[in-house]
């Protein structure tokens, strides 16, 4: 019996659309989620940055108004983005044996706004406003904790934790997991929903954010020589992952086969990548070797590129080291920014789109290419490639560099 892991489920909620089908229409379609803040704290604080991808559709117009009550906003795209991909997978009640079903979704912050809001009730009104669910809303495992309860998982529930790398990380968890028989279904993915005063001042002061106040749609713009920074995003990307025996013997649709990760640490700053980027590329092998993949035959990689001056050159150099200058590159964040924790996971499904329907998305706002990178990166339109194998890299502050490979069905 075959032990290949497929993806027979997605789900999505992001800064272009509410669901999988519009992200990815709005990805094609060259169209940006970037736009001016009008939130208060904004100019209250004074923040040199006055730009954020927000959601396109709010979680809480999807959400029963109880419920939403009760989850942090992190949670609450969770949520949504878990039901979609469930509901994508056709998995009906009783169709899994909740003790071989898992849920592993991971978070950079996790519930800034219930942190946040609790801590202004409890410094003004006091005590007695301070909800009952202010740790259960707040704590990084919530949004995980939240989609194991509702499916009835038990076969555990994991949140992984390394900053921006976490959706990918909680990929390669339900990967390792399947691959070792501790269950036939993993749902997993990321969430984050981290656009608050604090986090953006935090950004702000460490230099690393987009001021192109003047043209949020232009701001986010990966590679180009002209890029100033990232830009602040939020969303979820969930996927259902399964042996593939067990997805077809249910007779499941296939998207395609996750069929290696790799993971690996730079051990050299809190924030800087390794300007080598030795790790980076360590990380890229160990996916193509596990998953048994000719790197002759990676013919795409969806980047991490944020739009960082260091951070964007450096992918470079590690994808030339482990894969060659043969792959088209694009960057999906020039799109709709850096969603943190729930950015691998977002653009994990992004690249098994690309090899189901033969096109990789332009990357938003290239106009002059960076001149130390070597390769060829998708601008302007969307290219039609056929596709046999692609990689998709994720990297976070802590230096943890994480790379999916993904094959066609």
């Amino acid at each position: 019996m075959s032990n290949d892991i497929v993806i027979t489920g997605l789900g999505a909620t992001t800064p272009l659309g509410g669901d999988v089908p519009s992200t990815w229409d709005a990805m094609l379609a060259g169209r940006s989620g970037v736009a001016t803040l009008d939130a208060g704290w904004v100019t209250d604080f004074d923040l040199p940055t006055r730009i954020a991808a927000q959601l396109a559709v709010q979680p809480t117009d999807i959400l029963p108004r109880v419920e939403a009550r009760r989850l942090d906003r992190c949670e609450q795209v969770a949520v949504v983005a878990s039901r979609e991909a469930w509901q994508d997978a056709g998995l009906a009640d009783g169709a899994v044996d909740p003790e071989r079903l898992a849920v592993v979704i991971g978070t950079g912050i996790g519930g800034a706004h219930t942190l946040l809001a609790q801590d202004d009730l409890l410094e003004g009104p006091g005590l007695r406003k301070v909800s009952p669910l202010t740790v259960p809303m707040l704590m990084p495992n919530g949004p995980a904790a939240h989609v194991g309860i509702e499916l009835k998982a038990r076969a555990g529930v994991h949140a992984p934790v390394s900053a921006c790398a976490s959706g990918a990380e909680a990929i390669a968890w339900a990967y390792r997991m399947l691959k070792s028989g501790e269950a036939d279904v993993v749902v997993a993915g990321g969430a984050e929903s981290a656009i608050a005063g604090i986090t953006m001042a935090g950004f702000c002061q460490a230099r690393t954010m987009s001021t192109r106040n003047d043209e949020p749609t232009r701001a986010s713009r990966p590679f180009d020589v002209h890029r100033d920074g990232f830009v602040l995003g939020e969303g979820a990307g969930i996927m259902v992952l399964e042996r593939e025996d067990h997805a077809k013997a249910r007779g499941a649709k296939i998207y395609g086969r996750l069929a290696g990760v790799g993971t690996s640490s730079d051990g050299y700053h809190i924030t800087a990548p390794d300007p080598e980027g030795s790790g980076q590329a360590r990380a890229i092998t160990t996916a193509l070797r596990t998953g048994g993949v000719d790197p002759a035959d990676v013919g795409h990689v969806n980047c991490h590129a944020t739009s960082t001056m260091v951070g964007d050159v450096t992918e470079t150099i590690a994808i030339r080291k482990a894969i060659g200058e043969h792959p088209v590159l694009t960057a999906p964040k020039g799109a709709f920014g850096h969603t943190l924790g729930a950015a691998g996971a977002i653009e994990a499904i992004i690249t098994v789109l690309s090899i189901r329907d033969s096109v990789v998305p332009a990357t938003l706002n290239l106009e002059n290419l960076d001149p130390g990178v070597a390769q060829d990166v998708v601008a302007g339109e969307p290219r039609k490639i056929d596709l046999k194998a692609a990689v998709n890299d994720s990297f976070g502050f802590g230096g943890h560099n994480v790379a999916l490979a993904f094959v066609s069905a």
